[in-house]
């Protein structure tokens, strides 16, 4: 967390965060869906599209969830703001095509670091970051919840997909989501009697999803998932402009074709994951 004063805190939940929680929990928008080697439609994975005996189905297989850990969130004026969800679910959807499994809605609440600036206005993530200049806030941002709240807002996830029958979860996404949720790994394993998986230490160095802020590798993978919500021309032509709110390698330099060698590698790790937990 930052060092926002609690009545900051507290008017900044009353004016804003509590309004948006109706709305940005839920689905993402429908993930585009790559068309299988064969030509055949795509298995359904996720699980807000499948009937009741093709969960049956899928869970039987493999009892395998995936939670994407999205937001919604300033992603410079390139790319859309659902991009966080838009990343992890893709990559899930990939995953479980590939391993079996089912892929859960996203989260769009998440937490991240906070402060209260000289105005009184409360700075959000990347509203202070070393490429926002000056610090502001920046247009769409709309999930930050405090920390206990995202960590109870889980927990009841994953009361449901025990209750489910599922037995093991993979979660990942946003990047302050993602650190509390392995920073909590252990823990919840032992509380919910579940395999629980994440990018941990093991992998964490060479993870190739969403490691930057709407820069190289986030809009790579963007070009790959979801092209239509990429627009470079939005960014400056000349390279001595930085980008606002992007942190990373130049994302002009991004195409397509590294968003999915990023993507592969990405995917080449989830399956170590469940090959050591013997889940393959």
């Amino acid at each position: 967390m930052g060092d926002a004063s609690p009545q900051s805190r507290r008017r900044f939940l009353q004016t804003g965060t509590l309004g948006a929680c109706g709305a940005a929990i839920g689905t993402a928008a429908a993930t585009t869906q790559a068309q299988a080697t064969n030509g055949d439609s795509p298995a359904k994975v996720r699980c807000d599209e499948l009937l009741p005996h093709e969960f049956r189905t899928r869970l039987a297989e493999r009892a395998i969830a995936y939670l994407p850990l999205g937001t919604l969130e300033w992603h410079g004026e390139h790319i859309a703001l659902g991009a966080d969800a838009i990343q992890s679910e893709s990559l899930m959807c990939e995953c479980a095509r590939r391993f079996g499994g089912i892929v859960m809605p996203p989260i769009h609440l998440g937490p991240d670091r906070a402060k209260t600036a000289d105005d009184g206005t409360m700075l959000i993530g990347m509203d202070y970051a070393d490429s926002t200049t000056p610090p502001r806030q920046l247009d769409g941002s709309c999930y930050w919840v405090p920390p206990g709240l995202h960590d109870m807002i889980v927990d009841a996830i994953l009361t449901q997909l025990k209750r489910a029958g599922f037995k093991a979860v993979f979660a990942d996404g946003h990047g302050p989501s993602r650190w509390a949720w392995v920073a909590n790994l252990a823990e919840r394993e032992a509380r919910f009697g579940l395999r629980l998986f994440g990018v941990t230490k093991n992998i964490s160095a060479d993870w190739k999803s969403q490691v930057d802020h709407a820069a190289k590798n986030e809009t790579s993978l963007m070009m790959h998932y979801r092209p239509e919500l990429v627009d470079l021309n939005r960014l400056p032509e000349s390279r001595d402009v930085r980008p606002q709110g992007v942190g990373g390698a130049d994302p002009r330099d991004a195409s397509a074709a590294f968003g999915k060698e990023c993507m592969e590698e990405s995917i080449a790790l989830v399956r170590k994951l469940f090959d050591d937990a013997g889940l393959l």
